[in-house]
């Protein structure tokens, strides 16, 4: 099947919109005249690419003292998703970025690849999977050999994933939630927890954990976002990872949660960062559920200089970033 025709009607994720994305009378500049969920055409848009040093070290290639070549983070923009208190926002949500075809986006990997980058990381592209897959495979004919990562939200389809089962190496999906009301007030998707946990089962049928020089080349890492003031929350998603993931994926713990509100919902977003005492708790059910493959985020309440601005040529701070390509300026 031809990859454009995948987008007209478009039913890649959960969300089966139906919209008809490849039309030439469709305008980015007008989101009015785009029906799709996530706010995109069939044409993929680009935020940034950079290497990333904030990612977790069998990623980053960081080894001791050694920093690693980094993670070649690609932040593709639009989402299916759309989380209420995202903190990519500007392209999740406001959708900045500029359009690339299958060539420019090869050229970016090799870029990435070239300046020493551990792997190609592409950030929340569910909504772009069959242009995203020819342009890797493009990037492979012209030398791209280092490996692929598919930096998700989990709300994927297993027959759209099956699309990229030949392009990339390691999975990266996010695990936020197993209440189907926190995803329906939260993230507008009351399936979440149904559609969340059928993909990472599908991506640990998909791909099996291989590390090289404690680098990860192969495999799962499920990301779970504590929330304040839902802990249980946290607890029943990681009940849900030892039982469905010990010994065949690793856990990456984040608790870097900052009250954004991108955009209100009724009763508000959560207003306050994750405590002392909660993330204590947390970290003692790790011990509870023998979870110990896996990383934890430190706690550090109150800082938001990681915070990425996308209408920078470097959206992040310098210590953890090289930018190599930008929606405004192309490669840099």
């Amino acid at each position: 099947m031809k990859h454009d025709s995948l987008y007209n009607p478009c039913f890649l994720c959960p969300r089966r919109c139906g919209a008809m994305r490849e039309n030439s009378a469709l305008d980015h500049s007008d989101k009015n005249n785009i029906t799709a969920y996530c706010r995109e055409t069939a044409e993929l848009r680009l935020a940034c690419a950079n290497i990333h040093r904030g990612e977790e070290p069998p990623l980053t290639g960081k080894t001791g003292d050694d920093p690693g070549g980094g993670s070649g983070t690609i932040f593709v923009s639009g989402c299916n998703l759309r989380c209420v208190f995202c903190q990519n926002y500007q392209i999740s949500l406001e959708s900045l970025g500029r359009i690339v075809d299958a060539g420019e986006f090869s050229r970016i990997c090799l870029a990435l690849q070239d300046s020493g980058a551990e792997n190609i990381n592409i950030v929340t592209g569910t909504h772009a999977v069959p242009a995203i897959a020819e342009g890797i495979a493009a990037a492979k004919t012209a030398g791209l050999t280092i490996p692929v990562l598919w930096n998700s939200s989990a709300y994927e389809l297993p027959e759209t994933l099956e699309l990229l089962s030949d392009t990339v190496d390691v999975f990266l999906p996010d695990l936020k939630t197993l209440d189907s009301s926190i995803s329906g007030r939260y993230y507008n998707a009351p399936d979440y927890p149904d559609i969340a946990a059928a993909a990472i089962k599908k991506m640990l049928s998909m791909k099996q954990l291989f590390f090289v020089e404690q680098q990860l080349v192969s495999g799962l890492m499920v990301r779970h976002l504590v929330l304040p003031g839902f802990l249980e929350n946290s607890r029943n998603v990681l009940r849900w990872f030892a039982d469905n993931c010990a010994g065949k994926a690793l856990l990456s713990l984040m608790f870097q949660y900052t009250p954004l509100g991108s955009f209100e919902v009724s009763g508000g977003n959560p207003q306050r960062y994750i405590t002392q005492k909660e993330y204590e708790t947390v970290i003692a059910w790790l011990l509870e559920f023998d979870i110990s493959d896996g990383y934890c985020q430190e706690l550090v309440p109150g800082n938001t200089d990681w915070l990425p601005d996308f209408n920078k040529t470097n959206p992040f701070p310098s210590d953890l970033s090289v930018p190599i390509w930008h929606w405004k300026n192309g490669f840099l």
